[in-house]
């Protein structure tokens, strides 16, 4: 077994195996519904964090390339989905990590920890809801305590729930909404900002639905909308510092926000928006905030990757 395999199946603590129907174009996930905040636990199959699809069929393992050592990562919505799959590659990439959560996910958010520690890294585990803007600081405060600083910085907590009409949309709904997606990415920004540096790299996740604006996603296609503007002004405001911002806008993707926002019958129909007519896996959505948060990007600030499968955007 070489050592790029063995690294990743510490970490996600599973063998490769040949199954790649997840892969495959035409493959639907069996539609299913949680309440909120769903659990990647009980999502069937499994969303796939540290395995892409190679060139004969089968599994790739992640092959880390020391990208991140010794760097420090506050990732928020850590705990499942796109949030794990970064917190694992980071990881896995010689960075330490650390994650919030809501304390309602704390199962979720001991899981990867107990994935990142299986490779020797670093996992710190913040509850927070970072809705409040007292909840940001402190959880930047604590991250700090923990890791000694912050050297990338990842906005990927999110919240969304599909509705049919802006009638349909409460104002509870819509404060929850916009104080998730925009607010929080906002403060916590604020409050990361005097602890980085020249080099340093804030990654905000954005959608599709921020180009494409599906009319059921309303309310949650304008904050990621708002979070694309606050990428760029921001960016071009710590430029100077050597500080850069990106953002990742995925496409559908296999995650509890799916199953807990979209009805089933929509779900079905997520497939036929990709070129590729699949959804992706976190795993293959990470891959973009690895190459931001590295020397690799050093060149870009301001900018956006679209991991969508093949939806036609305009950046």
């Amino acid at each position: 077994m070489d050592k790029a395999k063995q690294v990743a199946e510490k970490v996600t603590g599973h063998t490769v195996t040949g199954d790649t129907t997840k892969y495959s174009s035409g493959y639907e996930h069996p539609p299913q519904s949680q309440s909120k905040p769903g659990l990647e636990r009980d999502l069937e199959p499994k969303p796939t964090k540290a395995h892409l699809p190679s060139e004969n069929e089968g599994y790739q393992l992640y092959r880390p390339a020391n990208k991140l050592a010794g760097k420090r990562a506050l990732i928020t919505g850590g705990d499942s989905g796109i949030g794990r799959a970064v917190a694992i590659l980071f990881a896995m990439e010689g960075a330490h990590v650390a994650i919030t959560y809501l304390a309602a996910e704390e199962e979720d958010a001991q899981h990867t920890k107990t994935q990142i520690e299986k490779n020797g890294g670093q996992a710190v585990l913040i509850a927070a809801d970072l809705r409040a803007p007292t909840a940001c600081r402190e959880a930047v405060e604590r991250a700090v305590a923990a890791l000694g600083g912050i050297d990338i910085l990842v906005n990927n907590a999110a919240y969304q729930m599909e509705q049919q009409d802006i009638a349909d949309i409460s104002e509870e709904e819509y404060r929850r909404t916009m104080q998730t997606n925009i607010d929080a990415p906002f403060f916590m920004s604020k409050y990361a900002l005097p602890h980085m540096s020249a080099g340093s790299s804030i990654i905000n996740t954005t959608s599709v639905d921020a180009y494409i604006a599906p009319p059921t996603h309303l309310d949650y296609a304008a904050s990621k909308g708002a979070g694309l503007t606050f990428t760029r002004a921001l960016a071009h405001q710590q430029a100077s510092k050597g500080i850069r911002v990106n953002a990742v806008a995925p496409g559908p993707v296999w995650t509890p926000l799916i199953a807990t926002s979209i009805q089933p019958e929509s779900q079905k129909s997520l497939p036929g928006w990709t070129a590729m007519d699949r959804i992706g896996q976190p795993v293959e959505i990470a891959t973009s905030f690895v190459f931001l948060a590295a020397q690799d990007s050093s060149f870009m600030t301001g900018q956006t990757l679209h991991p969508n499968g093949g939806i036609a955007v305009s950046s």
